[in-house]
C-alpha cells in the first residue's frame, strides 16, 4: 500500500522491445514507498529506458508494472503526474547557457504551467512569485545545494558547475513538483568515491522524506537493493531461451546496400575477418532508438 507521499513500484516480466530487438526484458520489481532501488547493468542494456518506462515516459511492450497504483502501460499520463526525472542525459539536460538562478526559475515556471493546478495560474503575480521562491528554496535545501557557496552565487553559469553540483541542481528542479517517485540516471558518473558517498546520502535523505527513488549507477552500496538489466552470459547448462535478447530477437540490419564495399579503415590484422558480432551494437542501437522516441514524445 502507498504511503501518503511515496509511490510503491511493482513490476513483473516487464520489458520493452524496439525495432532492433529487446531493449530490456524480464524485469521484476517490488519497491516500497520511500525506498531506494539501484539499477545496474552493462552499457546498452536498457537501464535508462527502464527508468523512462517506470516514470511513464516510454511505453513498455511486455509484462506490466504499477506505480502508485497506476498500471502501466494504460495509465502512463497518471504516472507522469506523480513521477519526476532527475538528471537523464539526452532527455532533460540542463541548459548550459543559463545561470543557476535562471535554470531554477525556468523549472518552477514549467512545473506550474504543466503540472500545477489551473487555479494556481489565476493567483496574483506577486503571490505566484513568492510561492515559486519558497518552493525553490525548499527544493535546494533538500538537494543540498547552497547557492552561496557557488563561485558567483545564483549567477553562476550552469556550465561552470562541478558534476555533483549539477546532479544536485537537477534533483532540486525535479523536486519542485513534489514527486512521489524520483528517477535518476548515471548517478555516480564522473564522481570520486567521496562524492559518490555524498550522492547516495542525498538519495537517502530524499527517501527518508517519503519519496521513492530509482537510480542508475555503476555500483550500488551494499545496503541498496539492485535491479539488473541485461541477460547473463550463456553457461553450459543454460536453456535455449536464456540467450541475450539482441542475439535471438533482434532483426538484422538492412540499411547497407548489397554491393557496398566493406570498411577498410579498421585495426584488424590482414588475416582477421571483419567484426560481425552485433550483440552489443544491436542492443545499444535499440536503446538509442527508444530514447529518440522518448524525446519526441
Amino acid at each position: 500500500m502507498d504511503s501518503p507521499h511515496g509511490a510503491a513500484v511493482k513490476a513483473e516480466d516487464f520489458g520493452l522491445k524496439g525495432p532492433r530487438g529487446w531493449v530490456f526484458r524480464n524485469i521484476a520489481i517490488d519497491a516500497a514507498p520511500g525506498s531506494i532501488t539501484a539499477v545496474e547493468g552493462p552499457s546498452g542494456s536498457g537501464r535508462t529506458c527502464l527508468l523512462l518506462a517506470l516514470t511513464g515516459r516510454m511505453k513498455p511492450t511486455a509484462g506490466h508494472a504499477e506505480v502508485g497504483g497506476h498500471r502501466l502501460p494504460k495509465k502512463m499520463a497518471a504516472v507522469r503526474r506523480i513521477a519526476a526525472l532527475g538528471p537523464v542525459s539526452g532527455v532533460n539536460d540542463l541548459d548550459q547557457a543559463l545561470t543557476v538562478a535562471e535554470q531554477l526559475r525556468e523549472g518552477a515556471l514549467l512545473q506550474r504551467r504543466y503540472e500545477g493546478p489551473i487555479r494556481a495560474l489565476l493567483r496574483p503575480r506577486g503571490e505566484r512569485r513568492a510561492s515559486a521562491a519558497a518552493r525553490i528554496e525548499e527544493a535546494l535545501a533538500v538537494a543540498g545545494l547552497d547557492l552561496a557557496t557557488l563561485p558567483k552565487g545564483p549567477r553562476t553559469s550552469v556550465r561552470d558547475l562541478e558534476r555533483l553540483e549539477s546532479v544536485r541542481l537537477s534533483v532540486a528542479i525535479a523536486l519542485l513538483g513534489d514527486p512521489r517517485l524520483l528517477a535518476l540516471d548515471d548517478l555516480d558518473l564522473k564522481l570520486s568515491d567521496a562524492e559518490r558517498a555524498e550522492a547516495w546520502s542525498l538519495l537517502r535523505a530524499i527517501a527518508a522524506r517519503g519519496t521513492t527513488v530509482f537510480a542508475v549507477c555503476s555500483e550500488a552500496p551494499q545496503d541498496i537493493p539492485v535491479v539488473r538489466t541485461g541477460t547473463p552470459a550463456k553457461t553450459p547448462d543454460a536453456k535455449p531461451d536464456s540467450a541475450p535478447a539482441a542475439e535471438t530477437d533482434a532483426k538484422p540490419e538492412t540499411d547497407a546496400k548489397p554491393d557496398a564495399k566493406p570498411d577498410t579503415k579498421t585495426d584488424a590484422k590482414p588475416d582477421e575477418k571483419p567484426h560481425t558480432n552485433t550483440k552489443t551494437d544491436t542492443n545499444t542501437k535499440g536503446t538509442d532508438d527508444a530514447l529518440a522516441e522518448a524525446r519526441r514524445a
